[in-house]
C-alpha cells in the first residue's frame, strides 16, 4: 500500500496539448517558430491544434476524474499570459489567457483534483529569444516577474508551482543541439542558459512566495540514472562527466549554492562562466520546497575508443550536434533488450536509485515523481479497444520502483504519469505516443486505454502488485 493522502496524477504540457495558437490573445512561442520551420519536426507537424484541449477543457477533466485521478500537473503558456513581453518590459497581462488558466483550476477543484502548475514547459515567447533567450539574463528576470503574475492570480486555488520542467532539455536541447526549439548550436550559449535557467527558478521562487506565501515551490528535473559500461577506469570518468552536466550542474547550486568544481573544470574551454554574477548563488540555493523527478531510462555510457563510429544511442544527438559538451571522448552505446518505441531502455530500479540519491541531498524536501510513462506503438482494435500491455507493464513496474523508494525512506508524496494524453512529441510530431488515453488527430476522439485502466485500478487500491 502506498502512504495515506498519496497523489495520484497525470501531467501534460501547454504546447502538446492546447492547440488555438492564435487565440485568446496568445503570441508565437519558440515551439511555434520551431515546428512552422521546414525539416524540424518529423512531417512537419505542428502544436497548432494539437489535443484541441483549449476548446474541450471541461470534458478532458471530466475524463480525469472518471479515472480517478486526484492530482493534475499542467503548464501555463507563458505567451497566454503576457503576450506582449519584452527583454526590458513583462508587458500587460492578458485577462483571456489568465481566465483560461483560472477556469482549468476551478474545474479540477470542482471534481476533487489538485492543480500542480508548472510554469515553463519549454515554450518561451518568440520576442525573449529574438533578444537573446535563455543565454541572456533578462530573460531570468522577465521569467520571475510571470511567475509572480501567475502566482497572485492562482495562489489563492493552487498549492504547488513548479518553475522549470527540464531544464537540461531547454538548456542543451535548445542552444547546443538544437534538435529543440530555438535550434541553435552554440555550446557557450547553452551554458549560459544552464546559469540563467537555474537564476530563473531562484528570482521566481521569491516572486511565488510573495504573492502566494502558502505555496509549495518545485522544480521538475529530467535526472538520469547514470550507469557506467564497465568497470572500467575510463567508462567511471564517462560517467561522472554526464552525471556532472546533467544531474549535478542543476543540484548543486539548488541544494548546495555552487556548481560542481570538475564541471567548471571540463567546460572551461568553452566558457569562464562569468556570466554567474556575485550573489546569483545566493539567490538559487535553499529555494526548494519539493524536488521533481522525471525518469523514463537509465543512461548507460562508456569511453569511446575512437576505434568504431561513435554511438548517440541514449544521448539525445538525433543525428545533430550533441548536446554534450566537453564530452569528446563519451558515447552511449546502444541498447539491448526491452526498448520503447523512442528506442530507450527500459530499468525500473534508476526510478529507485535517483529517488533515493534526491532523498539524501535534500533532506527535508518532499519528492514528486513529475513525469514517468513510454512511448509504445499502440494499435486500436476492431472493438475499439486500445490494448497496450507493454505500457501497463511499464507503470506496473516503475509505480512499485516508486514503492520501493518509499520503503527505503524517500519522502515520495505522488507520482505523475506522462501523459494523460497521446500528443505533440516535440521533434518527433505525432508519430510517438505517450498517453494513457488515445487521441485520434483527425477527430479528437479520446479513448481510454488498458493502461489507463490499469491506473485507475492502482489509484483505487492505493495500491500496486510488485
Amino acid at each position: 500500500m502506498f502512504p495515506t493522502g498519496f497523489g495520484w496524477g497525470a501531467a501534460t504540457a501547454a504546447y502538446q496539448i492546447e492547440g488555438a495558437v492564435a487565440e485568446g490573445g496568445r503570441t508565437p512561442s519558440i515551439w511555434d517558430t520551431y515546428s512552422h520551420t521546414p525539416g524540424r519536426t518529423v512531417g512537419g507537424d505542428t502544436g497548432d491544434v494539437a489535443d484541441d484541449h483549449y476548446h474541450r477543457m471541461r470534458s478532458d477533466v471530466a475524463l480525469m476524474a472518471g479515472l480517478g485521478l486526484t492530482t493534475y500537473r499542467f503548464s501555463v503558456s507563458w505567451s497566454r499570459i503576457t503576450p506582449q513581453v519584452t527583454a526590458d518590459a513583462l508587458g500587460p497581462v492578458n485577462a483571456e489567457g489568465v481566465g483560461f488558466y483560472s477556469a482549468l483550476v476551478d474545474e479540477l477543484l470542482a471534481h476533487g483534483i489538485t492543480p500542480a502548475v508548472t510554469l515553463y514547459h519549454w515554450d518561451l515567447p518568440q520576442a525573449l529569444e529574438d533578444a537573446g533567450g535563455w543565454p541572456s539574463r533578462a530573460t531570468a528576470e522577465r521569467f520571475a516577474e510571470y511567475a509572480g503574475v501567475v502566482a497572485g492570480a492562482l495562489g489563492d486555488r493552487v498549492g504547488t508551482f513548479i518553475t522549470l520542467n527540464e531544464p537540461w532539455c531547454t538548456a542543451y536541447l535548445g542552444y547546443a543541439s538544437g534538435v529543440h526549439a530555438p535550434g541553435r548550436t552554440e555550446d557557450a550559449a547553452a551554458l549560459a542558459a544552464v546559469h540563467h535557467l537555474n537564476l530563473a527558478h531562484g528570482l521566481a521562487t521569491a516572486a511565488i512566495r510573495q504573492a502566494a506565501p502558502a505555496a509549495k515551490v518545485a522544480i521538475a528535473l529530467n535526472l538520469v540514472w547514470v550507469r557506467p559500461e564497465t568497470d572500467s577506469a575510463l567508462d567511471a570518468e564517462a560517467a561522472r562527466r554526464v552525471d556532472g552536466l546533467q544531474n549535478r550542474v542543476f543540484l548543486d547550486p539548488l541544494l548546495r549554492g555552487s556548481y560542481p568544481e570538475d564541471v567548471l573544470a571540463d567546460t572551461a574551454a568553452v566558457t569562464d562562466w562569468s556570466f554567474v554574477l556575485p550573489g546569483d548563488l545566493t539567490v538559487i540555493h535553499g529555494t526548494l520546497d519539493v524536488v521533481g523527478v522525471n525518469y523514463y531510462s537509465p543512461t548507460v555510457v562508456r569511453h569511446w575508443t575512437r576505434e568504431r563510429p561513435k554511438e548517440q544511442a541514449d544521448g539525445h544527438g538525433d543525428g545533430a550536434a550533441s548536446p554534450w559538451i566537453a564530452c569528446d571522448d563519451v558515447e552511449f552505446p546502444r541498447r539491448t533488450g526491452r526498448l520503447t518505441d523512442m528506442g530507450w531502455g527500459i530499468d525500473p530500479r534508476g526510478l529507485t536509485e535517483l529517488l533515493l540519491r534526491v532523498a539524501a541531498e535534500a533532506p527535508g524536501c518532499e519528492l514528486l515523481v513529475t513525469e514517468n510513462g513510454a512511448a509504445f506503438p499502440d494499435v486500436v482494435g476492431p472493438d475499439g479497444r486500445v490494448a497496450d500491455p507493454e505500457r501497463r507493464e511499464y507503470l506496473r513496474t516503475h509505480i512499485a520502483a516508486v514503492h520501493a523508494a518509499i520503503t527505503a525512506g524517500a519522502p515520495v508524496t505522488g507520482y505523475c504519469v506522462w501523459s494523460l494524453f497521446d500528443n505533440f512529441e516535440w521533434g518527433w510530431g505525432y508519430g510517438k505516443r505517450f498517453g494513457i488515453v488515445r487521441v485520434d488527430y483527425d477527430t479528437q476522439e479520446r479513448t481510454v486505454k488498458d493502461s489507463a485502466l490499469f491506473y485507475a485500478d492502482v489509484i483505487r487500491t492505493n495500491t500496486v502488485h510488485p
